[in-house]
């Protein structure tokens, strides 16, 4: 029997026929020039910014129980996610006091998914793809990026070989604004050709550790239950 969360997966799976809901246009102060998500840095590489991604709505938990139970959260609320006693989980826990319907793990695995198909759509060309996923000004930036490779005759061939690790590092309640900062930890096989076929950055057969820092946001006073991605970095 399905449900709810595995339809949304699916969905994801074939994102090309989620439709992107409005932008908030929430910004978070660490915003910076859109750039190119695959340019060779030092095995470290970083996604464009400020993009807008769909990621599983809200968990619907069994909750009816727990509605005016006045008792603190369990230690191991967030089991898996964040270790008890730290501002990380204290973070989720505003997060969840201000949406009893968020479920950290849900929100994990959702970011996992559209960190996978931003990179490849990136890598691919796929406008049609990157429309439903970006905002206006960061699918403008991504398109000029894919313009100019094309201009200069280049395609890129990027594989996914697994996303290792994809670790909560921050948690917050801003006023109505939850933020959720997740360090993925992933391993990549990209190459960019020339337009004779030379492999002119990268490799094609060489497994390049990546690390990248994303930063989502949700306004919880907004009726779109979807999570924006806010602001990117490259890792350690």
């Amino acid at each position: 029997m399905f449900d709810i969360y595995t339809i949304i997966f699916l969905a994801l799976a074939v994102f090309i026929f989620l439709r992107l809901r409005s932008v908030l246009g929430q910004r978070t102060g660490r915003e910076r020039p859109p750039y190119d998500p695959l340019a060779a840095r030092d095995a470290v590489r970083t996604p464009a910014n400020d993009k807008v991604v769909t990621l599983p709505p809200r968990c619907r938990e069994t909750a009816a129980a727990e509605a005016g139970d006045e008792a603190a959260p369990p230690a191991n609320r967030w089991q898996g996610v964040a270790e008890p006693g730290t501002p990380i989980a204290a973070g989720l826990d505003a997060i969840a006091g201000a949406d009893a319907q968020f479920d950290a793990k849900h929100f994990v695995a959702g970011a996992r998914a559209a960190y996978e198909m931003v990179v490849t759509a990136f890598a691919a060309g796929d406008r049609r793809a990157l429309k439903d996923l970006l905002s206006r000004d960061v699918y403008d930036g991504f398109d000029a990026a894919i313009r100019e490779r094309e201009s200069r005759g280049e395609t890129v061939e990027s594989r996914f070989v697994s996303i290792d690790k994809s670790e909560v590092t921050g948690a917050e309640l801003r006023a109505r604004t939850a933020q959720i900062t997740i360090r993925f930890v992933s391993q990549l096989v990209s190459a960019t050709r020339d337009k004779d076929g030379n492999v002119i950055d990268g490799s094609a057969d060489r497994v390049t550790d990546v690390t990248d820092v994303w930063t989502f946001s949700r306004d919880l006073s907004s009726r779109d239950p979807n999570w924006k991605l806010v602001a990117t970095e490259a890792g350690q």
